[in-house]
C-alpha cells in the first residue's frame, strides 16, 4: 500500500507540475497585449508598454504618433496594460525572451530590477555629449529617481513635485491674509489650527491643515536635513533624532484633531482621483492640502472657476526652501530587447534629450514637470505656465536639491511597505514614535539578514 501510495504520489505530482506549467503558459499567453497594425510596414516596430488609461492613453498616442512622424526608421507601437498586472507581465515577457523594447513605468522597481539584471543600462545608449548633458542639465530629483549605483537605468518621462493648494477665501473669513502664505513650517501649523472647523456636537467640518500622512516622514524630514536615506553615504537612516522629530510631528497632529474624528471626516469624502472632479479640495473641505501639480491640469478642466492658489511647502525654521520628496514616472529598457536601439530613439524623442523645446510640448499635455530647465523655459511650456500660473510654484520645487525619491535600495517595496505600515501604526496610536522607528529599523534590519543568508544580492 506503501508503495502504491508513492506512486500515486509521484503521478499527481507529475499531473501538478503539467497543470502549473499549462497554466502558466496561458495566463503568459493571456496577459499579452493585442497586436496592433503597423502604419507602417517597411519600418522597424518598437514595442513600448505603459500603464496609462483614458485619457492619459491618449497623451501617450499622441507622443507615439509625433515620434513616428519624425522620423522613417522606427514605429513605435503604443500597448495600455493593466497597471495591476504590469510588473508580473513584465517579468515573465522577459523570462520567455519576449520583453517590450520600452517600458512606461511607476512602480518603485528600479533598484530590484536592476540588481537581477533584467535592464539596460541607458547611459551605454547615450553618446558622451548625451550622459554630460543628462548630467549636467537635467533636475536633481530626475537623476536620482533613475540613477542605481553609478548607472542610468530609467529616464523620467515626467517627475511629481508636491506643494500647498489653498484657499483665499477662507483665509479671508478667518481674517488671514491669503497673500502671505506662511513662511515656516510651525506658522503653517498654526494657521492650519485657526482654519480647522466644528460643528456643535465637535465633529470636523473643514480641516485647516493636516501633515500628510503619506509619503509621511520622507515629505518632511528633508526640511530638517534628515529622512530615510542618507544619499551622500549611500545608506538608510532610519531611527534617527530627525525622523523622531518628524514622525511625532505628523502623530501629534492627528491627536490634535482626534484620529477618530480625522477618520470619520475623511470616509465622508470622495476619493478625489488625479483625474476626475471629485478631489475633496475643491468643495472646501480643506483649507490648505499638500498635492501634486497634476492637480493644476485637473482644476483646469474640472473646476475652472475655482479661486485657489499654490505655494511652496514652508520649511521648518531655518531649513532649506523647496524641499520634500519626489517621485516619477520613468521610461526603461529591458534585458532582451530586440529593438533596444529605438527604444532609445523614442526615449530621447520624449525626454528632450533630443530637441528639448520640441519635447517641451509633450509635458504641457499630461501637466507633468519635465526634466530640464531648456523645456520648462521653452516658448511653449512658459505659455502653458502663462495660462496656469500656479503651476510655477511646482517647477520652483521640482528644480531643487532638497526633494528626494524613496532610497535606491533593491528592496523598495519592502521598505516602502515597511515604512507605511509603521508610520500607520505610530499615527493610530498603537505604538509610539519611538517604538515605530525601532520596529522598522529591526524589520529592515531582518530583511537585510535574510537576503544575505539566502544570497539574493549575489
Amino acid at each position: 500500500m506503501a508503495g502504491e501510495r508513492e506512486e500515486n504520489g509521484k503521478g499527481f505530482n507529475a499531473f501538478l507540475a503539467l497543470a502549473i506549467v499549462i497554466v502558466a503558459g496561458f495566463a503568459f499567453s493571456y496577459l499579452q497585449p493585442q497586436p496592433t497594425v503597423k502604419t507602417y510596414p517597411s519600418r522597424e516596430k518598437v514595442i513600448f508598454w505603459h500603464m496609462w488609461t483614458a485619457e492619459w492613453k491618449g497623451v501617450i498616442d499622441k507622443i507615439a504618433l509625433r515620434f513616428n512622424e519624425s522620423q522613417d526608421k522606427y514605429e513605435v507601437i503604443a500597448l495600455s496594460i493593466p497597471s495591476s498586472v504590469a510588473d508580473s507581465k513584465f517579468l515573465l515577457a522577459v523570462a520567455g525572451g519576449n520583453p517590450p523594447d520600452v517600458m512606461g513605468q511607476w512602480s518603485p522597481v528600479i533598484p530590484k530590477w536592476a540588481e537581477s539584471k533584467l535592464l539596460q543600462p541607458l547611459d551605454g545608449f547615450m553618446t558622451p555629449v548625451e550622459w554630460q548633458y543628462f548630467q549636467k542639465y537635467a533636475y536633481p530629483a530626475a537623476k536620482r529617481i533613475g540613477m542605481y549605483k553609478g548607472k542610468l537605468y530609467g529616464i523620467p518621462s515626467g517627475m511629481n513635485a508636491f506643494a500647498c493648494y489653498y484657499m483665499p477665501k477662507q483665509f479671508v473669513d478667518a481674517g488671514l491674509d491669503p497673500n502671505k502664505f506662511p513662511d515656516t513650517l510651525e506658522k503653517l501649523t498654526e494657521i492650519g489650527h485657526k482654519l480647522n472647523r466644528f460643528d456643535d456636537k465637535g465633529n470636523l467640518t473643514r480641516i485647516g491643515f493636516l501633515p500628510s500622512q503619506w509619503p509621511g516622514v520622507g515629505m518632511y524630514a528633508p526640511g530638517y536635513g534628515g529622512g530615510y536615506y542618507d544619499w551622500k553615504n549611500d545608506k538608510l537612516t532610519i531611527n534617527t533624532p530627525i525622523n523622531l522629530k518628524v514622525l511625532t510631528y505628523l502623530v501629534d497632529e492627528r491627536k490634535r484633531l482626534g484620529f477618530d474624528n480625522v477618520l470619520r471626516f475623511e470616509s465622508g469624502l470622495n476619493s478625489g482621483s488625479s483625474g476626475s472632479v471629485d478631489w475633496p479640495f475643491i468643495s472646501g473641505a480643506y483649507s490648505i492640502t499638500l498635492d501634486g501639480q497634476w492637480r493644476v491640469e485637473q482644476l483646469r478642466k474640472f473646476a475652472p472657476d475655482l479661486k485657489y492658489k499654490t505655494a511652496p511647502l514652508p520649511p521648518p525654521a531655518g531649513g532649506p526652501k523647496n524641499y520634500g520628496w519626489t517621485n516619477g514616472n520613468f521610461l526603461i529598457i529591458p534585458k532582451g530587447a530586440k529593438h533596444s536601439k529605438g527604444a532609445w530613439e523614442f526615449i530621447k524623442f520624449w525626454s528632450g534629450i533630443a530637441k528639448p523645446e520640441r519635447a517641451a510640448e509633450f509635458y504641457t499635455w499630461g501637466g507633468w514637470i519635465p526634466l530640464f530647465p531648456a523645456e520648462a523655459n521653452s516658448p511653449i511650456f512658459k505659455e502653458y505656465v502663462k495660462k496656469n500660473p500656479e503651476f510655477q510654484t511646482f517647477l520652483n520645487v521640482a528644480a531643487s536639491e532638497h526633494i528626494y525619491p524613496i532610497p535606491p535600495v533593491p528592496y523598495q517595496v519592502f521598505l516602502s511597505d515597511r515604512i507605511g505600515r509603521y508610520e500607520d501604526l505610530a499615527i493610530r496610536s498603537r505604538l509610539t514614535p519611538q517604538e515605530a522607528l525601532e520596529q522598522l529599523d529591526k524589520d529592515i534590519r531582518q530583511e537585510l539578514d535574510r537576503r544575505k543568508r539566502y544570497h539574493y544580492n549575489d
